[in-house]
């Protein structure tokens, strides 16, 4: 293992400027994991994490973002079946994402699931469930899965689908919003598995801070701490220090605090680099949430 630094990124869908709901861990090979503060506000903006990543990462990072940096693929060969010039691979969907909401500030991406090339896709609020949100006879009412997130139900999670736009268990606005960000990150920083693990330098990665729970001794079902008892016992579990802090906390301030010092010990595991499902094509077009097994 090359890397030095460990950032956990918890991320944001919600519409605005700034989101409460993003928050930024960081470790290095010891030591507490410590949140990192936005440059000129009390809340950070999607924008800002971009900057970071492109101009004030800490060399040799591991970045764990926590969103799903692709859509389905493999169950239909394609994002958008039956659509006629749907993307090829994770990287098109991504500057299709981007082109598509070239108008939405602060890196939003409601254009993209308003636009009624792709409308049918989501299920979004007010009932609006699209005609193509289930393949045919599909077995469950989740919506369309990656082969990654069946991997993460296999490890107890109840993941959901991508396409879902509706819910507090819905992941589709952070991973549309979070395409952008990686089209925009232009090649500054090779994501895996899209791109092949560098031998030096840094690295984003998809995470799912469930994981890193499970791995600090909660169930799934309590993955969410909300104060910095709940964190401590995690990092501990995790053999990593404690933060030194007391009291009440947020929950996405814990999930990164929790993910960066997982991240660190995770990292150093050669399986989950290389997971047995996870061939050339399914890299390229829906990538996987590294911990998933």
């Amino acid at each position: 293992m090359h890397f030095r630094h460990f950032l956990a990124i918890d991320w944001s869908g919600a519409v605005g400027a700034r989101q409460k709901g993003i928050a930024l861990a960081l470790c290095g090979l010891d030591g507490a994991p410590r949140l990192l503060q936005p440059p000129s506000h009390r809340h950070w903006s999607r924008d800002e994490v971009l900057d970071l990543l492109r101009h004030r990462l800490p060399d040799d990072t591991l970045v764990g973002l926590d969103l799903g940096i692709s859509l389905p693929f493999a169950d239909a060969r394609a994002f958008f079946q039956g659509l006629p010039d749907s993307p090829p691979d994770a990287r098109a969907l991504w500057a299709l994402v981007d082109e598509t909401c070239r108008h939405d500030e602060h890196l939003a991406a409601t254009a993209f699931v308003n636009d009624p090339r792709f409308a049918p896709y989501f299920r979004r609020h007010g009932g609006r469930e699209g005609a193509a949100f289930h393949l045919p006879g599909a077995a469950h009412k989740r919506g369309r899965m990656r082969v990654t997130e069946a991997a993460q139900a296999r490890m107890g999670c109840k993941p959901y689908s991508n396409f879902n736009l509706v819910g507090a268990a819905q992941v589709g606005k952070s991973s549309l919003t979070g395409m952008r960000l990686l089209h925009r990150l232009d090649g500054a920083l090779p994501v895996w598995p899209v791109d092949p693990l560098p031998a030096q330098g840094s690295v984003v990665v998809e995470i799912y801070t469930t994981l890193a729970a499970i791995a600090g001794g909660r169930s799934a079902g309590r993955a969410k701490m909300t104060d910095f008892a709940a964190v401590n016992a995690a990092l501990a579990a995790l053999g990593s220090p404690a933060v030194e802090a007391h009291g009440p906390t947020d929950d996405h301030s814990a999930d990164a605090l929790v993910t960066a010092a997982w991240l660190r010990i995770a990292a150093r595991r050669p399986e989950l680099w290389q997971p047995p499902e996870l061939t050339p094509e399914l890299a390229r077009t829906e990538g996987w949430t590294f911990g998933a097994a």
